[in-house]
Order: C-alpha cells, then sequence, then structure tokens
C-alpha cells in the first residue's frame, strides 16, 4: 500500500457535532405562582362566634382568640343556606292533616315566619281551611286580627282582578314581620264554598308575586278545593301528633295520596310530628316515629311548647330553642324538596 493511502487509513472519522439543544418550552405557570404576592392578601380567618363559651371568649380577647363558630354555629348556617337556596319560579307547599288539633296551622307560622325572614321576605301562607280556619289569629294574635277580618280570600276573589299588581294583592294581605298572610273565610255561609277553581286563582296570583307559597289546608282530604291544592303543591307537610289517633290519621293521609294520584307527593312528605299536649309516659313516641318515617321522605318532631300549645299567638321569640329549631328543620326540609 502506498504511503498516502496509509495515512488516509489511520485517519480516525470526523464526528458530526451534535445539534445544539432546542430553547426549553415556556411553561404555564402553576395557580401558585399567579396569587397575589405575599403581604397584600390577609390570610382567611375563621367567622367569629356569636355567642356561647367561644363567643365571651372572643368578645373578652378583642377577637385575638377566635375559636370559631361552635359545632351548633355550624349547623345553624347550614340550615339558613338550605332555606335561602336560589329557585327558579314559585313553589308551593301544602300543610294537611285528616285531624284537627295536631299543630298543623302552628306549624304553618312558625315555618311560615322562618322561611320568610331567611329568605328576605319573599313568602306568602294562604288560609284554605273551608271551616274558618284561625292562621291570621295564630300569626297575628285574636285583638290585633278583629279589626281587619273584612280581609279574606273571599273578598279577593270577588274584588280582585287576574292580572293585578303586587301591589293591588298585597292591599288584601296581612303581614307579620316579613311574612305575607292571606286570610281564610269566616262568614259560616261562605266559608265551605271556596272550589278547586278558586284556589287555582287565588295561587296564580300570589304565586306571580311571592316566591315561596305555604297554603294551610283544612282537616281532611276530600274539601272541593283540595284536589286544586294538591295539583298545584310541590310537596307537602302532613301534620301528625304523638298519639295513637294523630299517628293513624297520618297514616292514612299518606295512603290515601297514594291512592289518588298523589303517590309522588305521599313519598316525599315531610311529617311533621307535635308533642302538643306533652302525652303520658304511656305513649310509644319512638314506635311512631318510626311508624311514620318509612312512609315519607323525612319526619321531624316539634316538642311540646306551652308557648304553641294554648291556640293563641305564635311568636319565634316566645317559643323554646328547640322549638324554633324544629321549625328551621322543617323550613329547609321544605326548600330542600323543591325541585
Amino acid at each position: 500500500m502506498s504511503e498516502p493511502a496509509l495515512v488516509e487509513a489511520a485517519r480516525e472519522p470526523e464526528i458530526a457535532p451534535e445539534p445544539a439543544p432546542a430553547p426549553p418550552t415556556p411553561t404555564r405557570p402553576t395557580p401558585s405562582q399567579t396569587e397575589q404576592p405575599a403581604g397584600f392578601i390577609k390570610p382567611s380567618q375563621a367567622a367569629p362566634p356569636r355567642g356561647g363559651f367561644r363567643g365571651w371568649l372572643y368578645r373578652l380577647t378583642g377577637g385575638a382568640l377566635n375559636l370559631g363558630p361552635s359545632p351548633a354555629e355550624r349547623e345553624e348556617a347550614e340550615l339558613n343556606r338550605r332555606i335561602r337556596r336560589r329557585l327558579d319560579g314559585s313553589r308551593n307547599t301544602a300543610l294537611l292533616s285528616m285531624k284537627g288539633g295536631v299543630g298543623k296551622t302552628s306549624t304553618t307560622v312558625g315555618v311560615g315566619l322562618t322561611l320568610a325572614s331567611v329568605r328576605s321576605g319573599s313568602v306568602c301562607a294562604i288560609d284554605a281551611n273551608p271551616d274558618a280556619g284561625d292562621l291570621i289569629e295564630r300569626a297575628l294574635g285574636e285583638g290585633a286580627y278583629e279589626s281587619e277580618r273584612q280581609l279574606t280570600i273571599t273578598r279577593l276573589l270577588r274584588e280582585l282582578g287576574d292580572n293585578d299588581s303586587r301591589v293591588a294583592l298585597d292591599a288584601y294581605l296581612h303581614e307579620v314581620r316579613s311574612l305575607r298572610l292571606l286570610a281564610g273565610e269566616q262568614d259560616p255561609d261562605l266559608s265551605d264554598s271556596l272550589r278547586a277553581e278558586d284556589y287555582e286563582r287565588v295561587y296564580s296570583l300570589v304565586s306571580r308575586h311571592y316566591g315561596v307559597t305555604l297554603t294551610d289546608c283544612g282537616t281532611g282530604v276530600s274539601r272541593p278545593a283540595m284536589r286544586g291544592i294538591l295539583e298545584h303543591a310541590d310537596n307537602i307537610v302532613v301534620a301528625a301528633g304523638f298519639a295513637v289517633s294523630g299517628a293513624k290519621r297520618a297514616r292514612d293521609t299518606l295512603l290515601w295520596l297514594s291512592a289518588h294520584g298523589f303517590e309522588r307527593l305521599a313519598k316525599e312528605a315531610i311529617v311533621v310530628v307535635t308533642d302538643k299536649d306533652d302525652v303520658s309516659a304511656r305513649v310509644d313516641k319512638a314506635a311512631i316515629e318510626a311508624a311514620l318515617a318509612g312512609m315519607c321522605r323525612m319526619l321531624i318532631s316539634v316538642p311540646h311548647d306551652k308557648a304553641v300549645a294554648d291556640g293563641d299567638l305564635v311568636s319565634l321569640e316566645a317559643v323554646r330553642p328547640e322549638t324554633r329549631r324544629a321549625y328551621k328543620e322543617i323550613a329547609a326540609a321544605i326548600v330542600d324538596g323543591y325541585r
């Protein structure tokens, strides 16, 4: 082999240079990188407690020691959140029972006042009891109502047009705090004349201006207006008592509804058992609750309360804290049932 050939064979092959690395691709900043610089935003703190030992300690230390709301206050806040849930359109709840004297009207007033206070007043209660219902007396007190007895559901039907304004409607309503109420007819010659189409017209007027309507029905489920009421009800509350007769009538009410085309209302009903007469120890309250709970969506018990049992004015300030809590639980359950 010639010398030039040997030299060429001994020469190492050239290695191509590696390509330059590509510039790094910009990455999207993480949420933590986009937050305000430290010191610009104050760290969130627990809401201050309103009462009890925690509230006392918070006030004593000028807010320096904040243990946050108590479990009871957190539960109360959750109930309020459920009650004030935004609703599209207007909703209607009928309160009914086959037996009188089991707390139906007092529940209507207590729950109505609770709903109106939390939902900023867009609540109206209608007395559709054909037997001279006492919804207004229970809400205003008998003495306060006497001067305005002419404002009734019958007069509204006679005088008000179907397209009247809220101002015109409110002239026929009574008001307690932020709850509006429409009185039932007190004249015995007229009280049982409310028909299904009459109720439908009343509800059409009320629902145009109020987001939630409570309808206090009469005793029984076969009165002329009941079909109109039930057909326009989004859900129902069935009143019962801690007595054999009260529990049986509540059960019969749910069975009747299921057998007459209102199975959904029965299945999603809220049964409210009121210990109105402070029944004796012979009554098995747990057995009554268990028997009714399996027939409805929810069962809520209202404790015995002298401020409610006397049949006069129902005031949230006068009833026991346990009673106010029960009314709030019922109100939350009602709104939960609005689909």
